[in-house]
């Protein structure tokens, strides 16, 4: 049976992320959140983790490792989680069927929480 997980990778993300984490050192993976900011209200973070923390939910694909924030589980449940490399940014994207807005420079996003009762369920069923 598959593991519950709060959010999924795609390849590209796997790939950058095994390479920031090579090249640190002590870099387990990295942590993903959420903090209030911007002009929509909440920001993504990413951050290097060099200790994991036992309360994040862990996710692993294809040898890339994030931990997301037990803070951040219900804004981000469903999400994928990609890099691109575009003509104007490079960097992590999040699909989010938690979003219902985002600023026009696309920095900053409004989430609304997941049901926590389909949290459980998922939980419950990936365990």
């Amino acid at each position: 049976m598959r593991r519950f997980q709060v959010i999924s990778l795609t390849d590209a993300a796997a790939t950058r992320i095994r390479e920031i984490v090579d090249g640190r050192e002590d870099a387990q993976g990295v942590r993903v959140g959420i903090k209030k900011g911007g002009c929509a209200g909440m920001e993504y973070t990413v951050d290097l983790v060099t200790e994991p923390n036992p309360a994040d939910d862990h996710v692993e694909h294809d040898g890339a490792h994030v931990y997301v924030a037990p803070e951040a589980a219900l804004f981000l449940l469903g999400t994928e989680m990609d890099f691109e490399v575009t003509t104007l940014r490079t960097g992590f994207v999040f699909n989010n069927p938690n979003q219902s807005s985002a600023c026009g420079c696309g920095e900053s996003v409004e989430l609304k929480p997941a049901d926590l009762k389909a949290l459980a369920e998922a939980r419950a069923q990936g365990a």
